[in-house]
This record gives C-alpha cells, sequence and structure tokens, in this order.
C-alpha cells in the first residue's frame, strides 16, 4: 500500500492536516503516517489539537523546539532524514511555510523522495521573513505544488515551475473552517466561557517574530490594542513566546487593560473568531478563518500573502508602528463587511489533494 508520510509541526500545520488526514483515511489504498517536529511543543499548542481535530497522535514525536532558525532547521532535518531512511516512504506531505516545512522537504528531495507541498506558491516578497524563505526553497524542492489561491498559481508560473507540477485545489483551512466551525458550536465552545459577550470584544492574536522581537512594534501594538479598550473589550490569548518577549522588553504593564488568557485549543479559538466584532492579527491562518466567519479583519503586518482579502475589503493592513493608526484601523474596521468572493475554493480542497496524491502513486 503506498505510505504517505506527513510532516507537521506548529498549530497552523495541524489544522491544514486534519482535513486531509481525515480524507485520506476514508480512502481504501492510502497509508498515512504523521510526523511531528515539536517544533510548537506546548500542551494547549500542540496536544489539545489531535483530540480536538480528531486525527491520530503522531507516529513519531521528533521532540526539536527552540534554537535559532539554522539550529532548529538542523537538527529536524538530521532527525526527519534519519527516519526517511528506515520508513522510506512513497511521497512526503508538508503544509506552509514553517521550519519543520523546509526541513521535511530538504530531507526527502536529497533522498530522491517525491515531495508534496500543501499552500505552496504564496509570497509576500519580503524575504526579510524566515516564512518566505521557507516558501521559496520548499517549492524548489516539491514535485507536486498544491496552490490554495490563483494567485498563489500564478506566483510558481513567473518563477518557471512547470504548470505540470501545479494543482489549483483551493484552501484546506476552509475545508477545516466549515467542518470545525458547526463543531464548535455543537460542543458549544465560545466567548462565554471567557467572560466576554458575543459581537462585544476584538480578538488580537501577536506572535510573529519581526513584531514580538521588535521592542517599539511590539510596544505600539500593546498601545493601540489598550487604546481599543476605551470602546470594545480586547481579548488576547497569549502565545508563550510572545509574553517572553513582553516581560524582556519590559513591556508588561501595558497588557493591564487587555483581557489576557492563555492559548486555547482550536475549538475555542474558532468560537472566539466567529463571535468577535473585529479581529487584529500577525497570522496568516487567522487572517482566513476572520473571512471564513465574515468577521473584518485588521492583519499587524507590512504585506500579506492574502491579498485577496486586502482587495475586497474584509481585510485592512496596517504597518504596527502607531499605537493610534492601529487602535483607528480596528475601530473602522468593527460592523464593516467586504464583497462577496469566493477565492479559496468551495470547501473540497482536501478531496482534489487526495485525489492527485492517488493518481500520482498510481
Amino acid at each position: 500500500m503506498p505510505q504517505i508520510l506527513t510532516v507537521i509541526g506548529a498549530r497552523p500545520q495541524f489544522i491544514k492536516a486534519a482535513a486531509v488526514s481525515r480524507q485520506i483515511a476514508e480512502t481504501q489504498g492510502l497509508n498515512e503516517m504523521l510526523v511531528h517536529t515539536g517544533q510548537h511543543y506546548d500542551a494547549n499548542m500542540s496536544d489539545v489539537f489531535f483530540d480536538e481535530l480528531e486525527i491520530p497522535h503522531p507516529a513519531h514525536h521528533l521532540g526539536i523546539a527552540g534554537g535559532g532558525h539554522g539550529a532548529m532547521t538542523g537538527r529536524m532535518l538530521a532527525a526527519i532524514e534519519t527516519l526517511l531512511l528506515e520508513v522510506r516512504p512513497d511521497i512526503v506531505m508538508v503544509y506552509g511555510d514553517t521550519n519543520s516545512t523546509l526541513a521535511g522537504a530538504l530531507a526527502a528531495a536529497k533522498l530522491h523522495i517525491p515531495v508534496a507541498h500543501v499552500e505552496a506558491g504564496l509570497r509576500s516578497f519580503n524575504k526579510r521573513m524566515p516564512e518566505e524563505i521557507n516558501r521559496i526553497l520548499t517549492d524548489q524542492c516539491s514535485d507536486l505544488l498544491l496552490t490554495p489561491t490563483a494567485t498563489a498559481t500564478q506566483n510558481l508560473l513567473r518563477e518557471g515551475v512547470p504548470e505540470a507540477h501545479i494543482v489549483e485545489c483551493g484552501d484546506v483551512m476552509f475545508d477545516a473552517a466549515l467542518h470545525f466551525g458547526r463543531k464548535a458550536e455543537a460542543d458549544h465552545a465560545g466567548p462565554a466561557r471567557f467572560g466576554l459577550t458575543p459581537g462585544q470584544y476584538a480578538l488580537a492574536t501577536v506572535h510573529r517574530q519581526e513584531n514580538t522581537d521588535d521592542p517599539i512594534r511590539l510596544a505600539a501594538i500593546l498601545d493601540g490594542l489598550a487604546a481599543v479598550t476605551r470602546d470594545l473589550k480586547v481579548v488576547l490569548p497569549l502565545h508563550p513566546r510572545t509574553r517572553a518577549r513582553i516581560d524582556a522588553a519590559d513591556l508588561t504593564d501595558r497588557l493591564e487593560a487587555l483581557h489576557i488568557i492563555e492559548p486555547v485549543g482550536y475549538l475555542d479559538m474558532v468560537a472566539l473568531e466567529k463571535h468577535a466584532a473585529v479581529v487584529a492579527t500577525d497570522s496568516g491562518g487567522v487572517q482566513k478563518e476572520a473571512f471564513f466567519y465574515e468577521v473584518p479583519c485588521i492583519t499587524l503586518r507590512d504585506e500579506t500573502e492574502w491579498v485577496e482579502l486586502v482587495e475586497a475589503g474584509w481585510n485592512r493592513l496596517v504597518i504596527p508602528n502607531d499605537p493610534s493608526a492601529i487602535h483607528q484601523a480596528i475601530l473602522e474596521a468593527r460592523g464593516t463587511r467586504g464583497l462577496d468572493i469566493a477565492p479559496y475554493g468551495s470547501g473540497n480542497a482536501s478531496g482534489i489533494i487526495v485525489d492527485r496524491l492517488e493518481r500520482m502513486l498510481g
């Protein structure tokens, strides 16, 4: 039976893999082995996701986390190579743009094992972002490039990727949003357990390196969010790494006005997104989830890979160096809607991916 080895390591990848893994499990003649690098090691950022997303816990957990990008990626590369030599899968599947993604793709390519990249072709055109380097290199290593949008497909074609290697399948996160949005409601996940009233709060997430590791930007984000609380409660599930950077920059007092909660499981996060008045984030995944649930979004970055949402008015880019600009953008976005668009497929990306894998594996 053809063997698919899937490498994941970070929270967004668990969500994406859940949709595709469920489809693989329902397909006769395919077998999947999940490998968790350990990049997100906090139980709330990892273990709970496998339970909530109804996918098997990984067959292998490499336990690799922390350190610089080079050290982390190198350790992952060595560990994944050892595992690939032992398992000899027919194809390696990777997701997104993390260090785990690049390590899995490189290890497989060097052993001449085909690579399938889910969420291929995304570009911010900012090579100062580690994620941008990971995307470009992973796409260059891949044999099957599974793009979520027409924009991503065009990016690859401009870079000279053969059209025969590209499949525009739609976004697997849309698949997940449809499935788990219903499940969150059925399981009564929701804002009430966090002391929040639906529609009466802004949801914020901050974790990206260019924001957390720059004290000026980090202070601007926290001050901008604090200013919003004069009109609207702001809830911030605080990523462990972000909390550490806030403490190191002596910005802990900036948290006093905010409604701080620990990182939450996926179903609770879905419910918080669905019932927010507005979302402010530097996460690529949360930008899209806000759109899926028809909630206006402010993206606290210099650029975004999801340009379709900015063009349609669902998303607003705000460079996070001015608290007043952040404050104003969040309040102005509240209660607004963008254009009716459907850039991410029809919710069957996982089926298209598995169909192509079946054909590729014979």
